[in-house]
């Protein structure tokens, strides 16, 4: 069955790195002969809007015993930022419309996390030898306090990942860095900030009717896939293509202590940490009384008190 990319492109995404990527694929493509159209992303919410012009008027789900000529597939190019938007921009639609994805972007936890090589070309060529697509698992929230609903492809933080998040995109250095390719600094700038601000709050957990009461929480993370963060291994043992998820809460510790613990992350030993909680259910619901930073695949919801239920469903991804 021959195919047709609809290619949907972030050109800054990664500093820049999209850009690049589009042309890389636009002459492969030429190259293999294979049918494209190319919408690039102009503004803040664009790939939403393009994508469900695309779902309604183009693209289909997929069947195995589909008969046609020609398969229109959505293949996007961006970051973990750009994948989020177009899985919730296709939420109201059917699962089984298939997902291309090339990683472009600077952290690419989605891509690490379900075996998408992070090198352009060698992501292109899984996406041309694959034959048919893959289910994978993502998260579903539904915040009770906002009446929000939404999907994540890597995980869900409160606290502090979240707050770094927050400060990395409010920093006044962010922009300059950016210009001479040095904005992974503004980042590690924020993380050393945060560290040192950011409190332990209370939280309470609903795992499978048994609640769990934390009163100095620091980080909670409910997680698709074993990464976060540009690649630390927060839940090595979480695998996307089941129906369950992990969630891990470190409380709030001395600043030696939390070092300590970044080591035995780095060497994947973190369990042995009493300060790291690690859970596995299908459903979670977590309850935050004191406004804390929340954020989504990296995007930030607002500071604010949460009552978040989650749970997981399938999506289809072509590689």
């Amino acid at each position: 069955m021959k195919k047709h990319f609809y290619l949907v492109i972030n050109e800054k995404a990664g500093g820049g790195t999209g850009h690049l990527a589009a042309e890389k694929i636009s002459k492969q493509l030429q190259t293999v002969n294979i049918d494209y159209t190319t919408y690039y992303t102009g503004y803040a919410g664009h790939e939403t809007e393009i994508v469900q012009n695309l779902a309604q008027d183009t693209l289909i789900p997929w069947d195995d015993e589909l008969e046609i000529e020609t398969f229109p597939l959505l293949v996007v190019l961006g970051g973990d930022g750009t994948l989020h938007s177009v899985v919730n921009a296709l939420k109201s639609f059917d699962s089984k419309i298939p997902i291309g994805y090339i990683p472009c972007g600077s952290g690419n936890d989605f891509a690490r996390g379900v075996g998408i090589s992070r090198q352009i070309e060698k992501a292109f060529l899984q996406l041309l030898k694959a034959e048919i697509p893959q289910e994978i698992q993502l998260v579903t929230y539904t915040e009770s306090i906002q009446d929000e609903t939404g999907l994540a492809v890597n995980n869900i933080g409160i606290g502090l990942d979240a707050a770094i998040v927050n400060a990395a995109n409010t920093s006044t250095s962010k922009s300059t860095l950016n210009k001479f390719n040095m904005g992974s600094l503004s980042y590690i700038f924020s993380i050393l900030k945060v560290l040192f601000t950011q409190k332990g709050f209370p939280i309470l957990v609903e795992i499978n009717g048994k609640k769990i009461e934390f009163d100095r929480a620091f980080l909670c993370t409910v997680t698709k896939h074993p990464y976060f963060g540009g690649g630390v291994p927060i839940a090595p043992m979480a695998d996307p293509r089941k129906p369950v998820l992990d969630f891990v809460l470190v409380e709030r510790i001395n600043l030696f202590k939390i070092f300590w613990l970044i080591l035995l992350l780095i060497q994947k030993k973190q369990m042995q940490s009493k300060y790291f909680h690690h859970f596995q259910s299908s459903k979670f619901r977590i309850i935050s009384t004191v406004p804390e930073y929340v954020h989504a695949d990296g995007e930030i919801l607002g500071k604010r008190s949460t009552d978040i239920s989650f749970g997981t469903t399938s999506r289809l991804f072509w590689f």
